[in-house]
């Protein structure tokens, strides 16, 4: 997969490369423009990419004006610091809209749909994980993915609980987790937790129209889902 970053903060760049990377060795990063004049000049002299992913704030203006200036049937991933665009962007055959910092589970999420809409066989499948090594005093023990309950992380550690009530410690973060897992299968509930969707037992509105989840295992806290992620959620639980 080939991709053009139309992003002008270095910090940003730096972050989204490194994300992609971590999703997938294959993606190609095949451009980096700051500007609305050197992104028209870019894509008017390259072969086109497979996917733009697009920072909204340029530095001579805002990136619809490219729109307005050229014809792009590119599939695009916004990524912004600004909520009030999402709108505008889904006029213009946005894929996803992603608020900043980048999370790499969100980034993953959104090439995974992407690469679901497409109908260009050329584009790889992404590489998901169905095992794990845990590494346990000296020796290291496999783990069936379709085991896990949910991933958990308090106090810059990480443990994995399965079903059958064991718990392991890990040594990754919910984000490096998430790159390599099928976000049809598991959900970045919150800052804690990364569920499986097969563990998902019990589903209870809670106040301010949050959620409430209950797993097939016990977790070493509430598990809730902001009314803001629910209707996701929700459709992630359904749908997968």
């Amino acid at each position: 997969m080939k991709i053009l970053i139309v992003e002008d903060e270095t910090v940003a760049y730096e972050n989204l490369t490194s994300i992609l990377s971590e999703i997938d060795l294959s993606i190609e990063v095949i451009g980096n423009t700051e500007s609305i004049n050197q992104t028209i000049h870019w894509l008017q002299i390259h072969p086109a990419p497979d996917l733009i992913l697009m920072d909204i704030h340029l530095s001579d203006g805002s990136a619809f004006s490219i729109f307005n200036s050229i014809q792009i049937d590119i599939p695009i991933i916004f990524t912004t610091a600004y909520d009030e665009y999402a709108i505008e962007a889904f006029k213009v055959n946005s894929i996803d809209y992603l608020l900043k910092p980048i999370k790499a589970d969100e980034l993953s999420r959104a090439l995974h749909k992407f690469l679901n809409r497409t109908t260009q066989l050329s584009f790889p499948t992404p590489r998901f994980k169905d095992r794990l090594l845990i590494p346990q005093k000296d020796k290291l023990i496999p783990i069936d993915l379709q085991e896990i309950s949910c991933f958990y992380t308090t106090d810059k550690t990480t443990r994995i609980y399965m079903k059958n009530g064991n718990s392991y410690p890990y040594t990754k973060t919910l984000e490096q987790i998430s790159a390599s897992l099928n976000p049809s299968n598991f959900f970045r509930a919150n800052k804690q937790f990364i569920i499986a969707r097969s563990s998902v037992k019990n589903i209870t509105i809670w106040f301010d129209n949050r959620l409430l989840i209950t797993l097939d295992a016990d977790t070493p806290e509430r598990i809730y889902i902001s009314k803001n992620k629910a209707s996701e959620f929700k459709a992630w639980v359904v749908n997968g």
